[in-house]
């Protein structure tokens, strides 16, 4: 990671939603995060629901943020009515090898990409 984009997710001056974006495109291609993993990165803990809010808005964003792989901390595809469809981040993570059944990720642990690990 850069060390401006370091300084950018500590800074208390940058937009909540801007810092939820930065982190999310960081999640490996066939890993998962966690909405609390990433409020907590941020320096918001107990935030877990308005990065959810966030990452509702970001389909539009540009660069692309990896929203898809953001899941609650059951493994839980809480956010999949926000992809146009009922199944497409399920099929997205599928894609990228992120075994799902029934709307939930199987073996969680496998996958789970922690953001502090990185920060």
């Amino acid at each position: 990671m850069t060390k401006k984009l370091r300084q950018n997710l500590m800074s208390d001056s940058d937009d909540f939603f801007e810092k939820v974006y930065s982190v999310t495109r960081l999640i490996p291609f066939g890993k998962v995060a966690t909405y609390g993993a990433i409020a907590a990165a941020i320096g918001s803990p107990g935030a877990a629901r308005m990065v959810g809010w966030a990452l509702n808005k970001s389909l539009t964003q540009t660069p692309f943020v990896p929203a898809h792989r953001v899941v609650n901390r059951n493994g839980i595809l809480s956010g999949k009515h926000y992809f146009g469809g009922s199944t497409t981040m399920q099929e997205l993570l599928k894609n990228e090898g992120v075994d799902v059944v029934d709307d939930k990720v199987v073996d969680l642990k496998s996958v789970l990409w922690d953001p502090k690990e990185v920060l």
